[in-house]
């Protein structure tokens, strides 16, 4: 039996992006894999950035076929500039390597709502090649 204190020490599903070269190398797999992806670009100042990652972490825990990945867009310039992403927090939801969705905000039920969106869209994709 599982003590609930203990339970914050599971290993992470998020996957925090430091370079580029990963980045890619995330993408890559996940478009091979046929695994869809929800990015979630941050700052360590922006307080809530911060704050939403809880929300993501669980979030990670719910969709376990869902890559889910954390990139600081001062550590990771290149591809926050790439995705053109201009406020923090932004939610960024792919699928083969192309961008379905994107939440700009702090609100944890709306990127549920939208990351389930996503999901039904994606898996009548997937499920059809």
């Amino acid at each position: 039996m599982k003590k609930k204190g203990h339970e914050k020490m599971k290993k992470s599903r998020v996957i925090r992006i430091n370079s580029e070269t990963e980045w890619q190398n995330q993408i890559t797999e996940a478009t091979n894999q046929a695994f869809p992806v929800v990015v979630h670009f941050s700052a360590s100042w922006c307080m809530p950035s911060v704050a939403m990652n809880p929300s993501f972490e669980n979030l990670s825990s719910s969709y376990q076929h869902v890559l889910f990945i954390l990139l600081d867009v001062d550590d990771v310039q290149e591809v926050a500039t790439k995705m053109e992403i201009t406020a923090m927090p932004t939610f960024v939801m792919l699928s083969g390597g192309k961008e379905m969705d994107r939440i700009v905000g702090a609100n944890p039920e709306e990127l549920k709502k939208r990351i389930d969106a996503f999901l039904a869209s994606t898996s009548s994709t997937f499920n059809s090649l």
